[in-house]
């Protein structure tokens, strides 16, 4: 899968007021992802699940609200439509937005939160945006690498501040799959992107989801501790996870996605560290 992202189309009739509702899309999807982290704090004390069994059930419920969405809405069928047109892309989008994630939950495991989401959220935009030169032949707009600096510094600053001295117990590992997982992510934006163009954002993030889950709940049996809580405080956040963090998350994603190119989208993904700042401040 190549990182050259597809031209977009543009409009000739309200093409600033769409891009701008596009970034508006990408910042609010990443500010619920930054209110993910208290999230799994908060399950975590109620019930000690992995990272990585809170995202398999983060993963599966968002299908299942986005399968009843459908239903209800009677649209099942563009969701088959959509797997029988393009199985490959919706494969790489699903499996990707579950690797991306499982690489950084056991990234942050080895080598602290700082660096994971430093290197993983920091390479994706810097990835994208080289990408895109690369295709037109040209260097980056001036103002376009200042709000890039910018955004990478302030994503450095926010994490170090908020982060513990130690680095975890295996710093190469760690750096190696945060790296891993800011190119998935970056390639599983684009490949998104790609697809949101000729696709509903709920019929995208639906079999999103349903590969995603696919991918991830058989991983339980790998995992230790418990797989599973009947604690109704940990069930209320698993579905807050489920149903706002990745269900309607997903789908202003791509809904913004298809308006903003996918560098673009990624840089402005990196609210979602400061919004977990803030939320941590004031939490």
């Amino acid at each position: 899968m190549s990182l050259e992202p597809h031209v977009l189309p543009r409009s000739s009739a309200g093409g600033g007021g769409s891009h701008a509702r596009g970034l508006i899309e990408v910042a609010a999807a990443s500010v619920l992802w930054g209110t993910g982290g208290l999230a799994v704090q908060l399950i975590r004390e109620q019930e000690l699940l992995s990272p990585v069994t809170i995202s398999a059930w983060r993963m599966a419920i968002a299908a299942v609200v986005l399968l009843v969405a459908l239903l209800a809405l009677r649209r099942g069928g563009e969701l088959l439509a959509l797997a029988r047109s393009r199985p490959r892309q919706l494969l790489a989008v699903g499996v990707g937005t579950a690797a991306y994630q499982g690489f950084y939950f056991v990234s942050v495991t080895q080598v602290g939160v700082a660096v994971s989401t430093v290197v993983s959220l920091g390479l994706a935009p810097v990835l994208l945006t080289v990408a895109e030169s690369l295709r037109s032949r040209r260097a980056p707009a001036a103002g376009r690498l200042l709000v890039l600096v910018a955004a990478l510094t302030g994503l450095l600053l926010v994490s170090v501040a908020g982060s513990e001295a130690s680095t975890g117990p295996a710093p190469v590992a760690g750096v190696l799959l945060a790296i891993a997982s800011g190119t998935t992510y970056a390639l599983t934006t684009v490949a998104g992107g790609s697809i949101s163009r000729t696709t509903s954002p709920l019929v995208l993030t639906s079999g999103m989801t349903l590969v995603g889950a696919a991918v991830l709940l058989p991983c339980l049996a790998f995992v230790d501790g418990p797989r599973v809580t009947a604690d109704p405080a940990a069930l209320a956040w698993l579905v807050y996870l489920g149903a706002l963090t990745m269900a309607l998350a997903y789908v202003l994603l791509y809904s913004g996605l298809r308006v903003v190119a996918p560098s673009t989208a990624v840089t402005a993904s990196l609210v979602e560290p400061v919004t977990a700042a803030v939320v941590a401040a004031v939490v």
